[in-house]
């Protein structure tokens, strides 16, 4: 009897003591207060991932109700709606070691994918109408392919129009929650790094990644291979003949028409280098060992093909803006040359892209990038003779010439420097001032505020599809019609239209 009593006592010391962990556990976990892993599950059809689970929102300095970054492992899904995030990481430093072994892994993300993806694609569809539909006599500069009409951004359930839209207040759009320009996030922003376009993939399938695939249509991202005009040879126009610049053909391409040290910065330009996630070791997102990713290899032919990643100017991970790969042409005229520092030299931006996510951490554990400084200035003099594609209907003052515009093109340069303010950041021959600036885009829904961002240039603007930072305005309709919302330009239909054929003519 005496035995049953200790036993049962026992037994109720350790029901109280489970009972205790579990609440604990339960009130903590995905909280800053723990480190706990949480699996994210759907909370709708249309956004799976809107709220992770116990991510307890709190007052952010008595001003807005932001929820706390869920304590997530490499490679675990992460919320789309990582704006409505705030906290600090664990550490600012990056680990080499993988949550499980290789094979774990592998078979991890190969499981994952498909659903991540199908969710991908439902959450991309809620948001845009990718009907393909393309601007009638519109190609970009290779003549290849055409450029897409929109605007494709779907609009909030309610609003008829964008001109309904664009008539209320920042106040009143964000208390109904009608902003349909909130920013994107990277589809696995725990692992984050590079998604390469299906084009691009196909012909370089060592990148081909386990866990992801690029999230915006091919018909919605710039031209493949785009052409390459040069500063000093303008006579010659794309000097690729339509063909991708590689290691096997760039001396026979480029002998005989740039100099000896714009050869070797080209070399490097084309030269892989390992990364954090592309590699020869086991912490990697492609299934077989890969000798990395060279600076051409997004920015193929000194253009952009459409690739993304996460701005490495920031931790933790899920507080990184997703950033499309710019353009390097015409970086012989900018100031500015990263999205959210003030980098201001070619050879610097060259130097210090640091495995893309800012880490040189990593270096020990997967080889340095060991480019020298007058290697890095070398690369920067094959970027400076980079140049924009023609625009034959622009003088040499950027003005369009009556003779060779349409109305609509003449009407379009009036509301760029009247009434849509546009010049107000976008001058001169690169149609950018080399400032940041802060949208405070913020205004129209609740979330953590971006903060300044560079001013992009808008010389072969129509080349660069997707846009802003992040990509969230696949078309220049789309561009049009969020600057008309955030600025409260109240610009009209047929003004919008306009601004749009100016552009095309940029």
């Amino acid at each position: 009897m005496k035995f049953i009593k200790k036993n049962a006592i026992a037994l109720l010391i350790i029901v109280l003591i489970s009972t205790g962990v579990y609440f604990s556990y339960q009130a903590y976990k995905g909280t800053d207060l723990s480190r706990i892993p949480v699996q994210v599950k759907k909370t709708s059809a249309q956004n799976p991932y809107k709220e992770a689970p116990n991510s307890s929102r709190i007052t952010n300095k008595g001003v807005e109700q932001l929820k706390v970054y869920p304590s997530i492992q490499k490679g675990m899904r992460t919320p789309f709606d990582l704006w409505n995030y705030y906290g600090k990481g664990d550490s600012s430093f990056g680990s080499p070691n993988l949550p499980m072994r290789f094979e774990q892994w592998v078979d991890f993300n190969k499981k994952q994918k498909p659903k991540l993806m199908a969710d991908v694609d439902a959450y991309m569809n809620g948001r845009f109408n990718f009907d393909s539909r393309a601007i009638p006599g519109q190609f970009m500069s290779g003549g290849r392919k055409p450029i897409m009409a929109g605007p494709v951004t779907r609009l909030p359930r309610g609003i008829d129009s964008f001109e309904t839209l664009a008539d209320l207040a920042p106040e009143e759009i964000k208390k109904r929650d009608l902003f349909p320009f909130k920013p994107l996030a990277h589809p696995i922003q725990s692992t984050a790094h590079m998604v390469f376009p299906d084009s691009w993939v196909a012909i370089h399938p060592q990148h081909k990644r386990l866990d992801v695939d690029m999230d915006i249509p091919e018909d919605y991202l710039p031209e493949f291979p785009p052409p390459l005009f040069l500063t000093t040879h303008k006579e010659l126009g794309d000097v690729t003949g339509g063909q991708e610049i590689t290691l096997d053909n760039f001396f026979e391409m480029f002998d005989g028409i740039i100099s000896p040290e714009q050869m070797e910065g080209l070399k490097e330009l084309l030269r892989p280098t390992p990364t954090t996630w592309f590699n020869h070791t086991s912490h990697r997102i492609t299934e077989e060992p890969s000798q990395g990713v060279a600076c051409l290899d997004c920015h193929v032919n000194g253009h952009t093909n459409g690739a993304f990643e996460l701005a490495p100017d920031s931790r933790p991970n899920m507080a990184r803006l997703r950033v499309d790969t710019p353009t390097m042409r015409g970086n012989y005229n900018l100031m500015l040359l990263s999205s959210k520092r003030s980098i201001r030299s070619m050879d610097h931006f060259a130097e210090v892209e640091e495995y893309f996510d800012g880490d040189p951490g990593m270096q020990q554990s997967i080889g340095p990038r060991a480019a020298k400084r007058e290697v890095t200035n070398r690369m920067g003099d094959f970027n400076s003779i980079i140049d924009y594609p023609p625009a034959p209907k622009l003088n040499p003052l950027m003005r369009l010439i009556p003779g060779k515009a349409t109305e609509s093109e003449l009407r379009g340069e009036a509301v760029f420097h009247g009434k849509g303010q546009c010049d107000k950041c976008h001058y001169g021959p690169a149609f950018t001032d080399d400032y940041m600036h802060d949208l405070q885009v913020e205004r129209f829904y609740v979330g953590r505020p971006e903060g300044p961002i560079k001013t992009f240039p808008l010389r072969g603007i129509k080349d660069s599809p997707p846009y802003l930072h992040d990509g969230r305005l696949p078309t220049l309709a789309d561009a049009v019609e969020f600057f008309n919302i955030v600025l409260t330009l109240k610009l009209t239909k047929q003004e919008k239209e306009d601004l749009v054929n100016y552009l095309l003519a940029l």
